[in-house]
């Protein structure tokens, strides 16, 4: 499949007569709503678990020497913990371009922590789009990260943000936790000095 997958996500529609849907975000879109809102509530999803398996060559990263960021891999024991915004579909076109490095829609249910739930959408990386890097051991992930940079700024600091988010969600994600370990020695010391180590604030 095509890297930039906008025109395969322009098709989808199955919430077209909707005056809004729920989004959900589990990586960058936790802490980065670039995008407008009507609601936002911390949320969950089931039979997917999130894994920094996705080459970033348009945001964190770049063709020669591409980062990486999350995806969401089938799993069927899995909790995903995120945030899900409720929009309209008027917003898709900016979310189409935001995820067109290899990501697409997929209808999805999410539950709400006061145990309701919804249809609504997540994007997803599959692993036959173009940009898929693949599983690898958290430290060579780490060291990935430590080195990629891309027009949205450094990979590092995708990962420090959405370990910090995940734990003011009260997440605990071992994957995230372990990379963001292995990376923090590779930063220069402001970076280790602004962002403790997850065993000092992960939650109890």
């Amino acid at each position: 499949m095509s890297v930039n997958t906008i025109a395969l996500n322009s098709r989808m529609s199955h919430f077209d007569d909707h005056a809004s849907v729920w989004l959900f975000g589990y990586g960058s879109i936790i802490f980065k709503a670039d995008f407008p809102y009507l609601e936002r509530r911390p949320a969950q999803i089931t039979g997917w678990t999130r894994r920094f398996w996705q080459g970033s060559h348009d945001h964190r990263g770049t063709a020669q020497a591409p980062g990486r960021v999350v995806t969401l891999v089938a799993q069927a024991d899995a909790v995903c913990a995120g945030m899900a915004y409720l929009i309209t579909p008027e917003v898709f076109a900016h979310l189409d371009h935001r995820e067109k490095n290899g990501y697409l829609r997929v209808v999805t249910p999410i539950d709400f922590n006061d145990g309701q739930r919804a249809e609504g959408l997540i994007y997803i990386a599959a692993d036959d789009n173009e940009a898929f890097a693949g599983p690898a051991s958290e430290q060579e992930i780490a060291l990935q990260i430590a080195r990629a940079v891309g027009p949205s700024g450094p990979n590092s600091e995708y990962l420090l943000k959405l370990a910090q988010a995940l734990r003011e969600l009260g997440a605990d994600d071992p994957h995230v936790f372990t990379i963001e370990r292995h990376l923090l020695p590779l930063l220069p010391p402001p970076a280790q000095m602004t962002h403790a180590t997850p065993s000092s604030v992960h939650p109890n």
